[in-house]
């Protein structure tokens, strides 16, 4: 306990140095515009006021992120498997993957709402695409980097199919898996942000967008410390179990 506690204390400093600053430029000095820049005074009361709300939005916003995300997880997974292991799908797959992953899903708003029936699912469509190429790449990169050697030994002592995919390939693959997985919740974050700024009518990026448009900005930036503490804990979740999956590659 004594340990986490003092790994986390180079950042506690950060953030109370950086709140140091801003309280110092705004309600100090007023260095800083004071609409657009609101100082904790300001802040604080609105982010306790607001708080139901955000906790609505939350439930919202996990519904739009969670079935989004794991079905990019459970695709990007299994087809980056199966690309990545057979070198003829991969050699014909792996330029048009590079040709189309870079395009940003943003781009595709405009299309996804002319064609999906709900707002939810265009919404939901922006964000699975984001999450869906980093963990598609990163599984495929994972199977390739796997050494030939392991697959002769595990070939040699009888695996074979399924059972050399789920013993050999898949954990081997497993590092760069949580890679790709773990940009790929990065992203996620953004895009449902952006993807709530459309037709929604709940959710965080909703709440953010909705009170910018009316230069509420103590309630904006009270959404926006409310959507960053959200973040660190699930990004932080997402660490616990990754060290959990890959206890066998010795890193804490």
């Amino acid at each position: 306990m004594t340990t986490n506690v003092k790994k986390y204390t180079g950042t506690v400093i950060i953030i109370l140095i950086f709140v140091a600053i801003f309280e110092l430029a705004t309600d100090i000095t007023g260095w800083l515009e004071p609409v657009l820049f609101p100082g904790l005074s300001r802040i604080l009361p609105a982010f306790a006021e607001a708080l139901p709300k955000l906790l609505e939005g939350l439930l919202s916003s996990f519904g739009l992120l969670l079935p989004s995300y794991f079905l990019a997880l459970v695709l990007g997974v299994v087809l980056g498997l199966f690309v990545g292991y057979h070198q003829a799908v991969r050699t014909t797959l792996m330029p048009l993957f590079r040709g189309i992953s870079p395009i940003p899903p943003t781009m595709l708003i405009p299309y996804a709402i002319s064609v999906l029936p709900t707002f939810w699912l265009s919404s939901a469509f922006i964000v699975f695409v984001g999450a869906f190429w980093p963990i598609l790449m990163g599984t495929i990169h994972g199977v390739v980097l796997l050494e030939e050697r392991y697959l002769d030994n595990a070939r040699a002592l009888g695996l074979h199919g399924n059972r050399l995919f789920r013993l050999v390939v898949f954990p081997g693959a497993l590092p760069h898996i949580f890679a790709g997985a773990g940009m790929a919740l990065v992203f996620s974050f953004i895009l449902l942000t952006v993807a709530e700024m459309f037709g929604a009518k709940s959710g965080m990026g909703y709440f953010i967008q909705y009170y910018s448009d009316f230069s509420d900005y103590p309630r904006v930036l009270a959404g926006m410390i409310f959507m960053s503490i959200f973040i660190i804990l699930m990004m932080e979740i997402f660490d616990a179990i990754q060290r959990r999956a890959l206890y066998w590659t010795g890193k804490r």
